[in-house]
């Protein structure tokens, strides 16, 4: 679990093929000082288990499924990407939950600087578009950022907007992103489970209602009898 406050960029060593996915080397001083064998760590915004690690670097492996979902896909030795370690229980939440399960990828369609901040349009997939919402919470590359504007329902083509400070473009990748950036996205975990069970409620509303929810149906006798 993570809070998307990014502690450090470090970079990518080397990618080596490992089966259908690949081991990553990467330089993170701050992020092995503390850590040990199967800790998790957060690249940009990727969740991957330490498998060895030195003085300032880890290896971790990513499976083709990470790869496949994620802007890892085409990594290459020199990248820059955001590290987090995963948050102690007893931590503060300075961000928001972050699982470091990807849901897919973005696209920056432009950046638009301003005198105190830069304003970020990213173009996401149709399917997320109902998981963001104005004023909610957003993971981009692993950076925990709040969204400020969406895009109209519906739009075959959707949007969020992020409004970064100073602090963020200096301490995070995204301060050099520019139009044609992919980044990795994670929306909010409340959002996702709530689009869950309303396509369950739907289903089951569709197929006659409580008579496939045993749960719903006991406890509307329960009520009953009561």
């Amino acid at each position: 679990m993570f809070t998307g406050i990014v502690e450090e960029i470090g970079a990518v060593t080397a990618v080596e093929p490992s089966g259908d996915g690949v081991r990553l080397t990467l330089r993170a001083p701050l992020s092995v000082s503390d850590a040990g064998h199967g800790d998790s760590i957060s690249v940009s915004g990727v969740c991957l288990t330490v498998v060895d690690q030195g003085d300032d670097w880890f290896t971790a492996d990513v499976m083709k499924q990470t790869l496949d979902m994620s802007t890892l896909v085409d990594v290459a030795p020199g990248r820059a990407v955001n590290l987090e370690r995963a948050t102690a229980a007893h931590g503060r939440l300075g961000g928001h939950i972050v699982q470091g399960h990807i849901d897919g990828t973005g696209i920056v369609r432009e950046v638009r600087p301003g005198a105190q901040w830069s304003v970020v349009r990213v173009g996401i997939p149709p399917h997320l578009a109902p998981l963001v919402v104005d004023k909610g919470s957003i993971a981009i590359d692993g950076v925990s950022l709040t969204v400020s504007a969406v895009s109209e329902a519906p739009d075959p083509q959707p949007w969020l907007e992020v409004s970064l400070i100073p602090e963020t473009l200096a301490a995070t990748t995204l301060g050099a992103a520019k139009a044609g950036t992919p980044v990795n996205l994670e929306t909010d975990i409340l959002a996702r489970h709530v689009q869950r069970m309303l396509a369950f409620r739907t289903t089951a509303g569709a197929s006659g209602g409580d008579e496939e929810n045993p749960a719903a149906t006991a406890a509307t006798t329960e009520r009953g009898s009561a």
